[in-house]
């Protein structure tokens, strides 16, 4: 997952980054309501984790201009306990789910987890596709019961085009899920990486197609029959 974690708070935000990035994920930090508004409307993020006391812009503006500007980018607002009646007007905002602190860092994980999956249509956090088994929890996958040797990045990619399956991804799409605005990447990187995930997925029946110019899509080899 791309996180992007909006919270003034250093040391919360830096106990939430540690937690995530040691679990895999790609974490971007915001320390005010007005940088944190800008990325969580012009990034791409697969989830936002938004405190409500925020120097700058309050929680409050962030999810209703988010909202405004027509993002659907899911939303795990941070609470206090005696914030919970503006917990309730965050959700009336659209924000998606909300831990009240003191919380557990695998809790906020799982969370972070469901409303994702939510937010992609995908009840549980095993795909398969298949003989392929994507496991979004663990990240890991499976080939025919076999593990599947995949780096981050790779796994980052088979991840992606799982949770679309059968739809195409656009390159642009994949190129910030893999690298964001602040990594240095070439579209050649990205073209490798499909490369080499389409290469170890050789051996069963599932394949990624390059549609030229827009993107690639995974789908079960069956489908490719008329």
């Amino acid at each position: 997952m791309r996180v992007l974690i909006i919270e003034d708070s250093i040391d919360i935000a830096e106990a939430i980054e540690s937690k995530l990035v040691r679990a895999g994920h790609h974490v971007t930090l915001a320390h005010d309501g007005i940088l944190g508004e800008e990325l969580a409307i012009y990034g791409e993020f697969d989830v936002v984790v938004l405190d409500i006391n925020l120097p700058g812009r309050s929680g409050f503006d962030v999810m209703m201009h988010m909202r405004d500007r027509n993002s659907l980018t899911p939303v795990l607002v941070i609470t206090a306990r005696n914030q919970l009646d503006d917990k309730i007007s965050l959700l009336d905002l659209g924000a998606d789910d909300y831990v009240v602190k003191p919380f557990a860092l695998g809790e906020l994980e799982a969370r972070l987890r469901a409303v994702t999956r939510r937010h992609q249509g995908i009840a549980k956090s095993l795909i398969r596709i298949g003989l392929l088994e994507v496991d979004l929890t663990s990240r890991a996958a499976r080939a025919d019961g076999r593990p599947l040797d995949l780096g981050r990045r790779e796994f980052e990619v088979l991840e992606t085009l799982a949770s679309h399956a059968g739809n195409t991804v656009s390159k642009d799409r994949l190129y910030l899920k893999l690298f964001g605005h602040e990594d240095i990447g070439t579209p050649n990187a990205v073209e490798l990486l499909v490369s080499r995930v389409r290469k170890k997925l050789e051996p069963v029946d599932v394949e990624i197609v390059t549609h030229r110019g827009v993107g690639y899509m995974l789908r079960a080899k069956i489908e490719a029959v008329t």
